[in-house]
This record gives structure tokens, sequence and C-alpha cells, in this order.
């Protein structure tokens, strides 16, 4: 609705976790270089931990990109799964082929073989996990015992877990304890700044093509800070609104004031205020988005 009105190619702020618009903030650097440089040391278990919305799977994005050879990778997005479920998801990532009545320590022979070969061939291979803290318990410990996979020399498989402060919780558990112990590198996301937010935001425009990065006053930023506590999500989600109710007004900068009206139609941004207040924001939003579609289907 606002591309041409702002002279954008797309859409800056999007929720789907574009590698495009990858921004190398300070906190997701240094996760990436501990990532790196553990993953070509040899380390078995890494733990990257961060609150909802803190860019984990933008990360996890990355990092699979960043990983060329030798690496060989498999990636679970989501891995609520059996144990067994878990063996058969990482098969079908390495392209091992199995049969699927094949009893579990085949398929743990299976994997083994192909770990095997790949060190050979000087291959690292690397399972990443994304959203670990939805992990059954017995799934993790399966996960553990596939670590024992290994030579005299090397791991045969490295594991990067991503998850939710959760997945530290879980990691308490006294019938995990063995996993816990493994873990060799962690690191935890931290929210952003307000400098942060102003560069990432500047950044995420420029990808976008817009004509002036410049287009969010400083005062637009310290809100977009203090409704989001640094959230990259709720970022995204403030800063598409505010630009929505810009446009709308026909103003050619986004100010204090659209970001107030966004934080009153975000849930996660208006649940200290005032309820009424809230639903005021959400009643204007979507009259003016009911608007915007009638103008669209007269052609106006």
């Amino acid at each position: 609705m606002y591309l041409k009105y702002f002279g954008l190619a797309e859409f800056p702020f999007g929720l789907t976790p574009d590698t495009q618009f990858y921004f190398d903030l300070p906190s997701h650097r240094e996760a990436l270089n501990v990532l790196l440089i553990a993953l070509q040391n040899g380390e078995g278990f890494i733990k990257i931990t961060g609150n909802v919305g803190t860019g984990k799977t933008m990360l996890c994005r990355k990092l699979l990109k960043e990983l060329h050879s030798p690496f060989v990778t498999a990636y679970i997005p989501n891995p609520h799964l059996t144990a067994a479920g878990l063996r058969m998801a990482i098969a079908d990532e390495l392209g091992i082929s199995y049969s699927r009545n094949a009893g579990q320590s085949r398929m743990l022979q299976q994997i083994n073989d192909f770990l095997l070969k790949a060190a050979a061939t000087q291959n690292k291979t690397v399972l990443i996990i994304d959203e670990a803290q939805a992990m059954p318990l017995e799934t993790l410990e399966a996960l553990r015992l596939l670590t024992n996979l290994e030579t005299e020399k090397q791991k045969l498989l490295q594991i990067v877990l991503f998850g939710q402060p959760e997945l530290d919780e879980l990691l308490q558990k006294k019938s995990i304890r063995q996993l816990r112990q493994r873990i060799s590198f962690s690191y935890t996301l931290k929210q952003l700044s307000t400098q942060d937010i102003k560069a990432y935001t500047q950044h995420r425009l420029s990808i976008a093509k817009i004509n002036n990065p410049n287009i969010f006053s400083n005062s637009a930023y310290r809100a977009l800070h203090f409704y989001s506590k640094g959230i990259p999500r709720l970022i995204n989600i403030l800063a598409h609104k505010a630009l929505l109710s810009a446009y709308g007004k026909g103003i050619a900068r986004v100010g204090l004031k659209q970001i107030q009206l966004a934080a009153r139609d975000t849930e996660d941004t208006c649940q200290h205020r005032h309820p009424l207040e809230c639903r005021k924001g959400l009643l204007s939003l979507f009259a003016f988005s009911l608007f915007v579609l009638l103008v669209q289907l007269i052609g106006l």
C-alpha cells in the first residue's frame, strides 16, 4: 500500500527470516563469530538462546549460508519429534537412503557410516536445530547419544542448538545432565539499543531501496526502543504499521505519533497501557485499513 508513496522497491519490515535483510548487529555478530570459531575447532555442542523475536531464526539461516565446504549441514526447523523421528529427519537432511521399516539400530549405523565417510574426505558434518526448547526429553537424550559417534581424533557430528530461554530450563533436568555438560560454547542474544534500532531500521530501508533512509525521526527511534524493548520482531511490526499510518495521513516522515498509534494496535506493546487505549488504537487502524481497501477497489 505504501511502497510507491515512500519510493520503496519492497516491504522493508517483513517477518520472514530473509537473509537479504540480515544486519550485522553487535550481539548477532558476536554470536555468529562464536558459532564459526567453535565449528572450525570441531566442538561437539554449541547453544544459542534468545527471547522470542530476537532474531534466532535469522541468525540460524545466516549460519547456514556461511558454512561452505568442507562443512556438510543438516537443518531441522521443528524438532518436536520422537527419538526415532529425529534420526529419520537427520537421515533425510543428509540424503541417506533407508527403509521405513528399518530398526533404530540399523538407522543409527547408517548415519554413523555416512559420518565416517564424510570425515574420511575431510568434511565436517553439522546438525543445526532451531526451536530446540520444543524437543522432548527422550529426543534430547537421543541427540546426546549421536555425539558419541566419534573417531580417536574428532567428533563425527557437531550440533548447534537455537532456542528460547526455556531451553536452558530444560537442560537443567537431571535426566539430561550429561548433555548439558557437553555444551562447550553458548551465547545469549541481546536486545537492541536505540542506536542499534536506528542502524537496523535504516539498513532494512536501504535494502528495500528507499529514496530517503532518514524517514524515521529521532523521537520515532526512541519510541521504537521504548515499545519494542529492543526486540527485532516487534520493531518490524511497529515500523511497518507506523509507515502505514504515515501513508494514511499523507505524512512524509514517521514521528512519535505514528509509533504510538502502531503500539496501540499491537498486543505485545500495549499490555502495560490502559485497555481502552489499546482498543481505540485497534479500531482506528482497522477503520483506516478498510478505507484504503475501499480506495483500491474503486480505483481512486
